[in-house]
């Protein structure tokens, strides 16, 4: 099985250098309308298996351009659900503020570079965030129907699953990079997953993802589909 992770679209907040977190009523930029309109060619008429959000508004707005014009149709048999499990961190008494100011905070240094070990005050823990975010992936694997797994999500919550399925410890995922409107991609078909697509922000997927799978030995790098 392929999981698909998507960032949610630029956001106001994006825009304003804010940590907007779990405040309501943060929606897309003018830049983040247009990247979840892209979202319907570059995804096509993608097979899924389920579609699974973040409950914030900015990534149902990513998707919902797709899924109603294209999605929905290609899988009638397919609910869009709200997954609490993909919400953004809580960043607590950080939320709303600008990076420019928490980038001057003592916290700041840990954040960057011993996340295992932050607790934003008021909030949640980075490693907790991780633990939930990978409760979303394996949960979403127990389904057996065929068709890619799409997850929309936010940049760290990405981050610490790449992070998580690449073996790296969650203190190193601050070097993994995930643009908004993004699309990486993890396979989950053999007992080590594979990272076969990261942060793609440009590519038409239709084909690549709907490929049949082919299972294959690889030695070196991949074959190609």
């Amino acid at each position: 099985m392929q999981v698909v992770l998507i960032r949610h679209a630029h956001s106001q907040a994006n825009a304003k250098g804010i940590l907007s977190g779990r405040i309501a009523g943060i929606c897309l930029s003018e830049t983040g309308l247009l990247q979840a309109q892209n979202l319907i060619t570059r995804l096509g008429a993608l097979k899924v298996a389920q579609l699974r959000i973040s409950p914030l508004e900015r990534c149902g707005q990513t998707i919902n351009p797709w899924w109603q014009s294209v999605g929905q149709e290609t899988n009638p048999s397919v609910k869009l659900v709200e997954d609490e499990n993909l919400i953004e961190v809580d960043y607590g008494n950080w939320s709303g503020k600008k990076l420019s100011v928490l980038s001057m905070n003592k916290l700041w240094k840990i954040v960057q570079n011993n996340p295992s070990a932050m607790y934003f005050p008021s909030g949640e823990g980075l490693a907790a965030m991780q633990e939930r975010a990978m409760r979303a992936i394996y949960g979403s694997l127990e389904s057996k129907k065929k068709g890619a797994t799409v997850l929309v999500s936010h940049g760290d919550v990405i981050k610490s699953m790449v992070a998580s399925v690449l073996g790296m410890h969650l203190d190193d995922f601050q070097r993994i990079v995930i643009d908004p409107a993004s699309v990486t991609i993890i396979d989950f078909s053999i007992d080590k997953p594979r990272l076969i697509l990261l942060n793609d922000s440009r590519s038409n997927l239709e084909s690549f993802i709907n490929a049949p799978y082919r299972k294959r030995n690889l030695l070196g790098g991949g074959a190609g589909k």
